[in-house]
């Protein structure tokens, strides 16, 4: 499927501001950036860098008065792997060296704390695909989706608490009882087609079967069209834009996301 992808944002800076921005989409097996754009306004320097998750990122520093940056992309996306219960449990002895990072506890995802709880959840599974698959059902039973949410910037435990919280908490908790079973798991943000409201979007994928997947609380199912523009080890890896002093929250922020037919222009 071909997706359209757009993030504006504003800002009102008060003081000279570093930034380090993270919007470019990722070029990976699952997804090809065929076009894109970038404009900042005013102009001013920018360095681009790759993090130690491959994930492209932009420092600047944002001059005092009205700030904003708008991003789109033309991006061919892979359709989601379809759910394998038999794939299964990777021990750890086997994994690859760059997957063994997502296994520990992490400063929004306390693993070390879900033990007993996940395996509770996920008694009867098959190891591997079916536990993420149980907790997924279990977080999407049990703990409201709430975009409008009073509770944001929680760790795993603090909405396992409240049982409420926005796409990037329903996720750290996924991730969080995921890696106490010792089954890889990573915090993936982007853009989702279709998703209600529409906003940037975050899920986690588990690494079973030799291959990582995605699951998604959010939605009904996981198989949606999606964008992915950062992999990390939680919320703190994978912000779109991190300010340096004041914290100065976005003026407006607009996302949109939309099939389009291919481009006559590119092949891929």
């Amino acid at each position: 499927m071909w997706l359209r992808t757009e993030c504006n944002l504003t800002f009102d800076i008060t003081i000279p501001t570093p930034f380090i921005l993270m919007l470019r989409p990722r070029n990976d097996l699952s997804q090809w950036v065929a076009k894109q754009a970038y404009t900042i306004t005013p102009n001013v320097p920018v360095t681009e860098y790759t993090d130690s998750f491959g994930n492209a990122c932009q420092r600047l520093v944002a001059p005092v008065g009205t700030f904003s940056v708008s991003t789109s992309a033309t991006v061919l996306t892979s359709p989601a792997p379809i759910g394998d219960r038999w794939a299964g449990f990777n021990d750890v002895e086997t994994l690859p060296n760059e997957v063994l990072g997502y296994l520990l506890p992490s400063r929004y995802c306390e693993s070390d704390r879900f033990v007993e709880m996940a395996h509770s959840i996920v008694t009867g599974c098959v190891p591997g695909y079916e536990q993420v698959a149980a907790i997924e059902n279990w977080i999407r039973t049990h703990v409201r989706f709430n975009p409008d949410s009073m509770y944001f910037q929680l760790s795993a435990t603090e909405v396992n608490q409240s049982r409420e919280g926005v796409c990037r908490e329903l996720a750290h908790l996924g991730i969080a009882m995921c890696r106490s079973l010792c089954i890889p798991a990573r915090m993936v943000v982007g853009y989702l087609h279709g998703l209600t409201p529409m906003d940037m979007h975050a899920w986690f994928e588990a690494y079973v079967g030799g291959r990582w997947y995605t699951f998604d609380a959010t939605q009904p199912d996981s198989s949606g069209a999606r964008v992915a523009i950062a992999f990390g080890h939680d919320a703190s890896d994978v912000a779109t834009f991190t300010q340096f002093g004041p914290a100065v929250p976005p003026k407006s922020m607009t996302v949109d996301v939309r099939e389009i037919a291919p481009p006559e222009d590119v092949t891929p």
